[in-house]
């Protein structure tokens, strides 16, 4: 099916009620972009943040006429000018078979595969994870995914109990189950994250070590590694609870942190463990460290 959007640059005060206003106009899709690549690091759980520049672009079937669609958006939105609308033809592709062709299996470290469904495992002898991106919360194509799946790659995880938290789509709970640690416990504010992470779980046959919660339901233990891929901001917000759920001598590790933010993460939780130096790809930082003896 063929398709046109509609793309308008707007302040992000404005964003989200001119894509309500974009459905009213029976848009078939509305989403939002950065409209002059600006950096967004830091939103709160379940908060969503909109770029200052954000553009919004709706989507509408290719016979259907514009005009009074552009019409209306210039009455309603005064401040709008026509220059600055845009309207783009789309090509009449198979968008599911156009989008699968840009996933191919990713390796991480020496012996981690994280593989769509649709490819062939490239190495029957590795440690697979059927998954495929575009699911939510989180597939490895994110540098901060990716240095902490290369962690777990490179340590011994065998018969360890690891906490995963913010587990998002199960990727790190999956990957440590797959090589070798004996339970994982995953812990997201999302429900949906849950739902995905438990799915996924099916999926490489590693549900029955499993466990999921919501932070209210939480249970109370320790474990030989903790892992939190976040922000920095809940990350020091909830030093304390992370700190708990690794044992004494056990390891924490941190991601989701960008170079200029590391060092205050460190500060929250020097008293408690030992840092390794930071290891970094781009902007982005992981942190690894071992909790002290009490």
């Amino acid at each position: 099916m063929a398709w046109q959007q509609i793309k308008i640059n707007v302040e992000a005060d404005h964003a989200e009620a001119l894509a309500d206003f974009f459905t009213e106009l029976n848009a078939q899709a509305v989403t939002f972009v950065d409209a002059k690549d600006t950096p967004m690091y830091e939103p709160k759980p379940g908060q969503i943040l909109l770029w200052p520049d954000t553009q919004v672009i709706a989507l509408y079937d290719a016979q259907e006429d514009l005009k009074p669609v552009i019409s209306a958006i210039l009455k309603q939105y005064r401040f709008i000018d026509t220059n600055e609308i845009a309207v783009d033809q789309l090509e009449d592709k198979n968008w599911e078979r156009e989008w699968m062709k840009d996933f191919h299996p990713m390796k991480f470290g020496k012996r981690l595969w994280i593989c769509p469904s649709w490819h062939d495992i490239p190495d029957i002898n590795a440690v697979n994870i059927k998954l495929d991106p575009g699911l939510a919360f989180g597939t490895g194509t994110h540098p901060t995914t990716r240095l902490c799946l290369e962690w777990l790659d490179s340590v011994d995880l065998v018969d360890k109990v690891l906490v995963d938290f913010g587990c998002g789509s199960g990727i790190l709970a999956i990957a440590a189950l797959k090589l070798g640690a004996k339970e994982v416990i995953g812990i997201d504010i999302d429900p949906q994250a849950l739902i995905a992470s438990k799915d996924n779980a099916q999926r490489n046959s590693v549900e029955d070590r499993l466990s999921l919660y919501l932070p209210q339901n939480q249970p109370n233990l320790e474990a030989d590694i903790v892992i939190a891929n976040i922000l920095s901001a809940p990350l020091k917000e909830l030093s304390d609870t992370i700190s708990n759920y690794c044992k004494n001598a056990g390891m924490l590790v941190m991601s989701g942190i960008l170079q200029e933010q590391y060092e205050s993460v460190v500060q929250v939780y020097e008293n408690q463990f030992i840092f390794d130096p930071a290891t970094l790809e781009g902007e982005w930082v992981r942190l690894s460290a071992l909790k002290k003896k009490q």
